[in-house]
């Protein structure tokens, strides 16, 4: 593999005709899964939830390097056309141009100065404070676990990927975040013996972190790329076969990332390879370029996904299947709407686990990390779309609190819902909370110096909050009975701090009926209006019931 390779649109993309859709009536089901009646009997896949099953994952790649970053690859790894060279206009790899704000080192790029004026400077997966930061913020999303992306290491860009695994290794385990081995066999011509040796000389090490993502009591791998109709993947159904069954042997779990239509058999998969799908344990087919509109989402759901999970149960296979933010560049997200029903779609069709496709590709425009937000964050020559390139203004965290959304209605914590629960952007207004299981208002009992409590009818100073942006995509409750924030933790809460913190933030979950529930990030749980609200406000609890919910009066 050439130092200047890097993955095309096609390496995982091919586009696919939807047929007609329609909806499926959904219900919720065994370990807190949301899962939907499909037209077969099919009986469950036998997976419980692990650190895969019931759970987030979202594709890592840690491919981004910059002269100057002591990286082994020495260049602007996927950053640029020509590596050796900075990013500029005449030579540009970027789609998304990342949020730096939060990077502590930084390189310096061809680009004009930013429409802020700041410069135009990226970062380097190589560094440990990227990968710590890009860690911090899948632990403070809710998501649970992070693929690392691993094509062939005997190549020129090998002796980088070795140094992102151990980065990797070390963020996870700082943040508490799973993560593990993904393989990607493009371009990898003596991949069947090459892969086993690499496993074994190199990567099966990692299982031993705390980390390491465990599924069914076995470390789990991936393997992306097997069955794909292309020359890029041109193996053998039988060599595939023998790397599938040499991992189980190991012990691992094994996911393949696999084509789209895998099980019908279209243009994008060879023929002849059904054995090798249902060798997996569990099976992620690819989506990115197959869907670009809600609306192909409900074809995907009515006429793939409902046949794929079906066959998936009847065969003990796990299915993760893909959700994706959808590519700035070609103005497909729709402020989340993209996104949004697929998680809907995925939920309600019984899937065992969601993987996000990606975190960190701002190459190719599909990373949900922190992005531009607007023309003011963006090189002023560079011509890049930014998050509000609809109409909409978006935070740059929008994609991660929608990912962590998402993979709360997938547990099972906030209901299924087809209507998107998180806003584009969080803003400051004056609120007050009314009690859905005693139509009471929520106090802030004797000017704020004791615990809150809804308990009153009529709203007053002591019933009034500003609910303050905290950032992150979480606010703060500045209680008018005394100017102080609300503190949330183990004990009820109490407006007693001057200042906000992570203790003071709320994630503000949005419900289909119209209420809100509040999230506390100091224990992520949801606040209760604790014994049908004659006790103090408390957040203690992990699911939304009818304690849980608040009607949000504005004014």
């Amino acid at each position: 593999m050439s130092l200047s390779h890097r993955r095309t649109r096609w390496s995982r993309r091919k586009v696919l005709g939807a047929a007609a859709g329609g909806t499926a009536a959904a219900a919720l089901g065994a370990f807190g899964i949301a899962r939907a009646t499909t037209t077969s009997s099919s009986t469950a896949a036998g997976s419980t939830p692990g650190d895969v099953v019931g759970k987030i994952t979202v594709g890592y790649q840690g491919w981004f390097a910059a002269k100057g970053d002591d990286a082994p690859i020495d260049g602007w790894w996927h950053w640029a056309k020509d590596m050796g060279k900075a990013p500029s206009p005449s030579n540009t790899g970027i789609k998304s141009w990342p949020d730096m704000r939060e990077y502590t080192t930084t390189y310096k790029t061809g680009y004009a100065d930013l429409g802020n004026g700041s410069p135009a400077d990226l970062f380097s997966s190589h560094d440990q404070q990227t990968v710590d930061t890009h860690f911090a913020w899948m632990q403070q999303y809710g998501i649970d676990t992070a693929a690392l992306q691993r094509f062939n290491p005997t190549g020129g860009e090998g002796p980088t990927r070795d140094a992102m695994a151990a980065k990797v290794r070390s963020a996870a385990e700082a943040q508490g975040v799973k993560f593990y081995i993904m393989y990607d066999v493009t371009d990898w011509t003596d991949m069947q013996s090459e892969i086993k040796t690499d496993w074994t000389d190199k990567m099966k090490a990692y299982t031993s972190s705390s980390a390491y993502a465990v599924q069914n009591g076995k470390p789990v791998v991936c393997i992306w790329g097997f069955g794909f109709n292309d020359d890029k993947r041109d193996f053998s159904a039988s060599a595939s076969l023998d790397v599938v069954n040499w991992f189980k042997d190991q012990g691992c779990y094994v996911i393949g990332g696999i084509p789209h239509d895998w099980r019908t058999g279209g243009q994008g998969t060879r023929a002849g390879f059904t054995d090798v799908f249902h060798a997996f344990d569990m099976i992620s087919p690819w989506m990115v370029g197959a869907i670009g509109t809600a609306a192909d989402s409900d074809n995907y759901y009515e006429n793939v996904n409902k046949g794929d999970q079906a066959e998936c149960d009847a065969k003990g296979i796990d299915y993760q299947p893909c959700v994706l933010p959808g590519d700035v560049s070609e103005r497909q997200r729709a402020h989340g709407d993209l996104m949004w029903r697929q998680f809907y779609n995925m939920v309600r069709v019984g899937a065992q686990g969601i993987y996000i496709s990606m975190f960190d590709e701002y190459n190719e425009g599909n990373q949900i990390a922190k992005t531009a937000e607007s023309q003011d964050s963006v090189p002023t020559d560079s011509g890049i779309l930014t998050l509000d390139e609809d109409g909409t203004a978006c935070s740059s965290d929008y994609y991660l609190r929608l990912t962590g959304d998402g993979g709360r209605m997938l547990k099972g914590e906030i209901e299924l819902t087809a209507t998107r629960p998180t806003e584009p952007v969080l803003s400051d207004k004056v609120v007050s909370l009314r009690a859905g299981i005693n139509d009471s208002y929520v106090t802030a009992e004797k000017e704020g110096d004791s615990a809150l409590i809804a308990n009153r009818t009529a709203i007053g100073p002591w019933e009034q909050f500003d609910m303050v942006d905290s950032g992150s995509g979480t606010v703060a409750l500045r209680s008018h009975a005394n100017n102080r924030y609300v503190t949330a933790g183990s004990s009820p809460l109490i407006a007693d701090s001057t200042t906000a913190g992570r203790a003071q933030s709320f994630q503000v979950v949005k419900n289909s009926d119209g209420t809100v529930s509040l999230l506390a990030k100091a224990n992520g749980k949801y606040v209760t209006a604790e014994d049908a609200g004659d006790s103090a406000l408390i957040a203690d609890r992990t699911a939304i019931g009818s304690y849980e919910r608040f009607t949000l009066v504005t004014g």
